[in-house]
């Protein structure tokens, strides 16, 4: 099938994210240096995992090195896959609708080559590393990291 990746209107997105759910495709980045959060600068404006939504026609493992790509710069070898989980967000980043659900397939993935740089996409203002759980993380990255026994 072929990857349908156009851009959606603002107005008619909205109108599909108030009604259904969205499938979405995360990564948890981890190197030698811990395990990747980054900033966004779209709503909801928090330290999460680099991620998308999944295009009609594209295969899951493709969008995890897709997004990879995009939002991070890098290429990455997928080490596992979690999942799926729900996100009941109170928020949206398209105007009209006030919040959103989404269906999450998470990817454990790590770099190709021991040498990297993380060259973030316009979504994104900075990352960081975790070495451990800490105090105030987001939720849903509290529970990927607990679920999935990492760190």
């Amino acid at each position: 099938m072929e990857v349908h990746d156009e851009y959606i209107p603002e107005e008619l997105f909205s109108q599909f994210i108030s009604q259904m759910p969205q499938f979405c495709v995360e990564l948890i980045f981890e190197s030698e240096e811990g395990i990747l959060i980054a900033k966004r600068d779209i709503e909801p404006s928090i330290w999460f995992w680099p991620g998308s939504r999944l295009y009609k026609g594209e295969e899951l493992d493709d969008a995890a090195h897709r997004i990879a790509e995009e939002e991070l710069g890098i290429e990455v070898r997928i080490r596992d896959q979690y999942g799926p989980y729900a996100h009941f967000w109170t928020d949206s980043p398209t105007k009209g609708s006030p919040s959103r659900h989404t269906v999450n397939s998470v990817f454990h993935v790590e770099p190709t080559r021991a040498e990297y740089e993380i060259s973030l996409d316009e979504q994104h203002s900075e990352y960081r590393f975790l070495t451990e759980v800490e105090d105030g993380l987001h939720e849903y990255v509290r529970l990927y990291l607990e679920d999935n026994g990492l760190l």
